[in-house]
């Protein structure tokens, strides 16, 4: 649905070239969730407006649903651009329009006839559940019911992509939830496909199938969010990782079995069903292997469970093996810390 192949950006300030896009190459798939996560600086801004030209890339070629965007005129382009939805961080309503006039507003700019536009924007009210607040101002609504005349807003031409620019991170950690809710029941229900940028990993984790990390303009690592999350090699991708993992406990306890030449504290990585089932203990009653569990995660990335348990073993070196051998062909993975 999204197909970005060497995406360049150059700004010029001054006399001065500064690059903030490097050759960046991205597929979406239709009907998926795909986040790109970055710290502020990082180039993902420009990259999400550089998929719908409203930065248009110095170098490279942008194509949405077969259509390559970079090599339309201006009229085309406003034409494509109706299949391309967009929310954003500060909402960017009408302050002055009722919720209702927020999103009829593309309609009318459309030329859809009006009696149209009020059954449509009926439905979409519904779809955010706003029905009951059309004849609010922005200034009555929350953070979130902002976001959400915002989401209706952007759903109003029946877009086959939706960009999300940072949508949650000025909301508080309970409305986010809800906002992530919300864009996974859209994307169930109307088959949509969303890019979302965000330097959360949390938003990451909670709804997409797939992840790109970027850093310094350039992605340094893709794939599926379980896998990215759970093995992640790229520096960056470690930090945004630890937001919603390793505690300062654990990375001491780490430091300090190094520091004595203990190598037996381990992270263990489960996917899948045999999140719950009593594995660790099935084993290590087998091998005869003490363990104490240092940290434990039970969670899930989007609609898969996951489990990472991080636990210091205790026993013969030969014992700690066997019990390391017996999870691995279990098909777990074993990463000694």
């Amino acid at each position: 649905m999204i197909r970005l192949n060497e995406i360049t950006k150059t700004y010029t300030v001054g006399k001065k070239a500064v690059p903030a896009l490097h050759g960046i190459s991205l597929t979406v798939a239709q009907g998926e969730i795909f986040g790109v996560i970055g710290h502020s600086g990082a180039g993902k801004s420009t990259l999400i407006r550089c998929i719908n030209l409203l930065e248009r890339p110095t170098t490279g070629k942008v194509h949405v649903d077969g259509v390559e965007l970079s090599a339309l005129s201006d009229k085309q382009l406003q034409e494509e651009r109706r299949k391309i939805g967009m929310i954003f961080q500060h909402f960017n309503l009408l302050s002055s329009a009722t919720v209702a006039k927020n999103v009829a507003f593309p309609l009318e700019l459309a030329g859809v006839p009006k009696e149209a536009i009020g059954q449509r924007v009926k439905e979409l009210l519904e779809l955010v559940g706003l029905e009951e607040h059309a004849s609010k101002y922005p200034a009555q609504l929350s953070g979130g019911q902002k976001q959400r005349v915002g989401i209706a807003r952007a759903l109003a031409n029946n877009p086959k992509v939706l960009l999300c620019d940072e949508a949650t991170s000025a909301l508080d950690p309970q409305t986010t939830n809800s906002i992530l809710a919300l864009l996974s029941d859209i994307n169930r229900k109307l088959g949509l496909t969303i890019m979302l940028i965000t330097h959360e990993m949390h938003v990451i984790r909670t709804i997409c199938d797939k992840v790109a990390v970027i850093d310094g303009g350039r992605i340094v690592e893709e794939g599926p969010v379980t896998e990215v999350f759970l093995k992640p090699q790229h520096a960056t991708t470690r930090e945004f990782v630890e937001q919603v993992s390793d505690s300062q406990e654990l990375k001491e306890a780490i430091r300090h079995g190094k520091a004595s030449g203990q190598h037996r504290i381990v992270r263990i990585t489960y996917l899948g069903e045999t999140t719950y089932e009593p594995v660790l203990y099935e084993v290590t009653r087998q091998t005869g292997t003490p363990f104490a569990i240092l940290q434990g995660t039970i969670s899930r990335m989007k609609d898969t469970p996951y489990g990472q348990l991080t636990v210091q073993f205790g026993g013969s070196e030969a014992d700690v093996a066997r019990t390391l051998d017996s999870l691995k062909d279990r098909g777990f993975d074993v990463e000694v810390l």
